[in-house]
């Protein structure tokens, strides 16, 4: 078994503690390979923000449990040798299972999440506490969730959402004794997270979504004062690199994600994570199309890959300090 203690990570109970209070929120940003890791790391060592890195199935799947653990150990040293030892957490996002949860833990993961969503309620507050006392027993922070989110995701998917109901909250907490809970107030997973028919246009004619349901959020506030929340789905779908990828040569459908401007509200309540994932799907693969159309000769992955991790690192800077709040938090 690796400790995340030994890597130099941290778990999510002080950082939230100090987010809930300070009114601002954690980012959490999935990565798979170097470039991302790195830019992530460069954005939050240059904002002084703390971050949680998130490891899907699919990302486990694709680059190696061990290789990650190792990255993030590497990340450690990076963000030191960079001049800032910001707080890191390495997160498992959206585990299915107490073995994929068991098996994360074992391997230098400060905190882990266990999606019971889909399961009848009795059986997800079994599932989360059997998660949770074996996480405690090695200081590692557990995220629950009630509600489900709409849209596809790695290997998460659901045609519908189901709104967290609030009156569940409380006794949810209480019998499992999860560190924080994910819910469902609107957002979705996926870049394509509403169509057009879902939107309404403004006075300039560009598409609004509807609004994240703050009324249940201020309930289950109510429920749980102080306690940490957590947004899935949380992706803006900038339209420029939406734009960029259809330029060169892609054919993404249209797609509308949630406002920054909603996040931010969002971002001064309990609601102290956010998950972004797509945002940098989205940059990435932009700028490596419009080098590579640009280039069409360029054959050395240093050449596209290298303006790809800068695209993604200026739109990470940006989430921190305009979106999330979390700039000049790291040391707190």
């Amino acid at each position: 078994m690796v400790s995340y203690k030994e890597l130099g990570l941290v778990n999510t109970k002080d950082m939230f503690a100090k987010a809930v209070k300070g009114g601002y929120a954690i980012p959490a940003y999935n990565f798979n390979n170097m470039e991302q890791m790195q830019a992530i790391v460069q954005a939050c060592v240059e904002t002084k923000s703390p971050v949680i890195l998130q490891v899907s199935k699919g990302a486990r799947d694709y680059a190696n449990i061990n290789i990650l653990r190792n990255m993030a150990r590497g990340v450690v040293e990076y963000a030191h040798e960079l001049g800032c030892d910001i707080p890191i957490v390495l997160h498992l996002d959206h585990g299915d299972s107490f073995e994929t949860c068991k098996m994360c833990i074992d391997n230098g993961f400060s905190s882990v999440m266990i999606d019971g969503s889909h399961l009848p309620y009795e059986e997800n507050v079994a599932l989360t506490k059997k998660v949770v006392e074996y996480a405690h027993a090695f200081d590692v922070t557990v995220e629950g969730e009630l509600g489900v989110l709409a849209g596809i995701e790695d290997e998460v998917s659901s045609e519908v959402s189901h709104y967290t109901k609030p009156e569940e909250v409380e006794d949810f907490v209480s019998k499992t004794g999860c560190d924080s809970l994910a819910i469902s107030v609107g957002t979705s997973h996926g870049a394509f997270k509403f169509t057009a028919e879902q939107c309404t246009r403004n006075e300039e004619g560009i598409l609004v979504p509807p609004e994240l349901r703050f009324d249940i959020l201020e309930e289950i506030e109510k429920k749980l004062p102080g306690f940490p929340i957590v947004l899935h789905g949380s992706s803006s779908v900038p339209q420029e690199y939406v734009k960029m990828i259809n330029e060169f040569g892609g054919k993404l459908k249209d797609s509308v994600g949630i406002p920054e401007s909603q996040l931010r509200k969002a971002a001064l309540s309990a609601v102290c994570k956010i998950n972004i994932d797509s945002d940098g799907r989205l940059a990435m693969t932009g700028t490596i199309r419009k080098v590579l159309a640009e280039k069409p000769a360029e054959f050395d992955p240093r050449k596209y890959l290298g303006p790809a991790r800068e695209a993604l690192k200026q739109m990470y800077m940006h989430k921190n300090i305009d979106v999330l709040g979390s700039a000049g938090h790291a040391l707190d």
